[in-house]
């Protein structure tokens, strides 16, 4: 008998994990200062390449047609592995949509102990993502795959895009809006379940938030002629629109108290039953370019650092045409020092 069809006793798939979802990227401040010492890319093909941190790389291939190019995986976020499959590719996917695009092909990343979890672990996982993908009208194409003792899943996307429409997060004007399209709070409840400390109810939610595609939003968002976008994800909120506000040349300001919350997240945060050692990575970051916000309390704050999975677009837009992309107005940008990020 193979592996692939031995019996074996169930194992909770985020036991084996050292992190959960996006919680397990590298440091930003770690990451960005190895790849700032990469040689770049001189191609005029490459209309966005690493050195702005976007969400992918867009590559021209016509006049109005170019590929968007995106890699993501991660380790378990959750025990459920169809949902983990479901989670892990609706993430990958969404960096297409952050730049305006729409996903045509994948490629499966698996690493996986078979002989501890079987092939029947992993093919739910794989069928988790095919579903999403599917749903998506993205084709899973094939893929790579390893023995690692840690499962990881992910997927590595191809989409098109027109390169006069695309979406970067360099192209904010002073004076727009934030929309954030999906709540924050995954990374909390998560966390707290990992310990037996969120009941299932809230752990639901937080499933349903982040198998839930940004197709909708990212065609909202070019439709109201957004000016910038991003997805959040690993850096948290205050992490991505530094990056965003960075490349604009321009200063944000949030309003705390309008981010908007899953239920039970604020309350796992301010227990510290929710924080996870990503999000602390995250508040560190991001000392160095915020201030203000004296009347902002400690959970919110470790709610916008919350490494969040397969979370939604951050927009820029005019503010009169905020309402055309559904979601929560959660500040403005402004002239000012460059990334900088003022909390109110």
């Amino acid at each position: 008998m193979s592996a692939a069809e031995a019996p074996v006793h169930e194992v909770a798939l985020t036991s084996l994990s050292h992190g959960a979802g996006c919680g397990c990227k590298l440091a930003a401040a770690d990451l960005f200062g190895v790849v700032r010492e990469l040689d770049s890319v001189a191609d005029p093909r490459l209309l966005v390449g690493s050195a702005t941190s976007d969400d992918a790389a867009v590559f021209a291939l016509t006049d109005g047609l170019a590929l968007v190019q995106t890699v993501d995986f991660f380790t378990p976020i959750v025990d459920d592995p169809f949902d983990f499959g479901r989670i892990a590719a609706a993430n990958a996917l969404s960096d297409v949509y952050a730049m305006g695009g729409v996903p045509l092909t994948a490629l499966n990343l698996v690493a996986f102990p078979l002989e501890r979890l079987g092939g029947h672990v992993l093919r739910r996982i794989l069928q988790g993502g095919m579903a999403v993908a599917r749903e998506a009208g993205c084709a899973i194409v094939g893929g790579h795959s390893i023995d690692d003792p840690e499962p990881k899943y992910g997927l590595a996307v191809t989409g098109t895009v027109d390169p006069e429409r695309m979406l970067t997060n360099a192209g904010a004007r002073a004076g727009d809006v934030l929309v954030l399209t999906k709540p924050l709070g995954v990374g909390a409840i998560t966390t707290a379940a990992k310990h037996g400390r969120a009941d299932a109810a809230a752990c639901g939610r937080a499933i349903e938030t982040m198998v839930t595609l940004n197709a909708r939003a990212g065609r909202q968002a070019l439709a109201a002629g957004a000016h910038a976008a991003t997805d959040v994800t690993g850096f948290g909120l205050l992490g991505h629109l530094h990056n965003l506000a960075r490349e604009s040349g321009l200063e944000a300001r949030v309003e705390a108290a309008e981010v908007p919350a899953l239920p039970d997240a604020v309350e796992l945060l301010a227990t510290g039953d929710g924080v996870s050692g990503g999000l602390r990575r995250n508040l560190e970051y991001a000392a160095g370019f915020t201030r203000g916000g004296a009347r902002v309390t400690r959970a919110r704050r470790r709610l916008m650092c919350d490494p969040t999975t397969s979370g939604g677009l951050l927009v820029a837009l005019a503010p009169d045409r905020a309402g055309e992309v559904e979601g929560t107005v959660i500040g403005r940008l402004t002239e000012g020092e460059a990334g900088a990020i003022a909390l109110v």
